[in-house]
């Protein structure tokens, strides 16, 4: 197995490929189908012809710019195992960030509102959660999760991304309602109430597409990048489609935005609608990067 780690590695090294000494690691694991420990106690063992042939196979796919979770078919989420594929955004552990907030923020203000059904034990009624753009489902199935209390649906207008969002969803044991059409359109049509609203869409400006990594740029799907000419596009939309919401739209509305889009996105929020608060939240690079809305 060591020598085997050490050729791939420099061979994706040798590529421009990032952090090519864990790339090789997780796709020694994947091939011998065996975890991390099992890779340690078996490091001075030599590597089995059949094994090594997978092995060299999917380093031409990573050096080729495929991204690693493509390759391997799986992400980890907030703890938990995403299948990933071509029809979806790899999930980014900012965006885990985003759950983090509308968890705790969902918490206070909907507390003593959570009960089985539409309505709790003390007859507060309880919080119906809509992502828009679900790709994988990591947001909505994180949600789910740890908040069965709290009824989840969620929109994509690709249906090859509601696929694996399904299967994410069972996977998990997750309880959430996935709709197929174009951003609120679908909780329109049926009159959804919608308590909390979250999406992280499509931000990318238009023009910037080509000068993205090319893992990103050639491989991820182009529909879940492309935010119109300035990224602002989702934006406007979402916030526009809020106001015509049964009830007066949701209570807590979290977005995830691109480098320099915060201050446009809760300005955007501001206009539209009576807020109690409007907050942007920074990632771990100190990037602002999520935008909270709440009354």
């Amino acid at each position: 197995m060591r020598e085997a780690y050490a050729r791939a590695s420099s061979f994706l090294l040798e590529r421009g490929v990032e952090d090519s000494g864990r790339n090789v690691e997780l796709l020694l694991m994947h091939v011998a189908g065996i975890g991390r420990a099992q890779l340690f106690s078996r490091w001075s063992e030599p590597i089995a012809e059949e094994v090594e042939e997978e092995l060299e196979r999917l380093l031409m796919r990573r050096a080729s710019g495929e991204p690693l979770q493509y390759i391997v078919g799986d992400q980890e989420f907030y703890g938990f195992p995403f299948a990933v594929s071509p029809a979806v955004l790899i999930p980014r552990p900012e965006t885990e960030l985003l759950v983090e907030q509308l968890l705790a923020r969902g918490d206070r203000l909907f507390a003593g509102e959570a009960g089985a059904g539409e309505a709790g034990s003390t007859g507060a009624v309880r919080p119906q959660v809509l992502d828009i753009g679900t790709g994988s489902g990591c947001i909505a199935v994180t949600l789910a999760k740890l908040r069965p209390q709290w009824g989840v649906s969620a929109v994509d207008i690709s249906e090859s991304a509601l696929e694996v969002a399904k299967g994410n969803a069972e996977r998990l044991g997750a309880p959430v309602r996935f709709l197929h059409g174009s951003w609120l359109s679908p909780a329109l049509e049926e009159g959804l109430r919608v308590d909390i609203l979250v999406s992280n869409p499509p931000y990318i400006p238009a023009g910037e597409l080509p000068f993205l990594q090319r893992e990103v740029r050639d491989y991820e799907p182009r529909g879940a990048l492309d935010g119109g000419i300035d990224g602002m596009d989702p934006y406007r939309v979402l916030v526009e489609q809020m106001k015509q919401l049964p009830g007066g739209g949701p209570r807590l509305v979290g977005f995830e935005v691109g480098i320099h889009q915060a201050e446009q996105v809760a300005g955007l929020l501001r206009s539209s609608s009576e807020w109690g608060g409007v907050d942007i939240v920074k990632d771990y690079a100190g990037i602002k990067r999520h935008v909270l809305a709440w009354r």
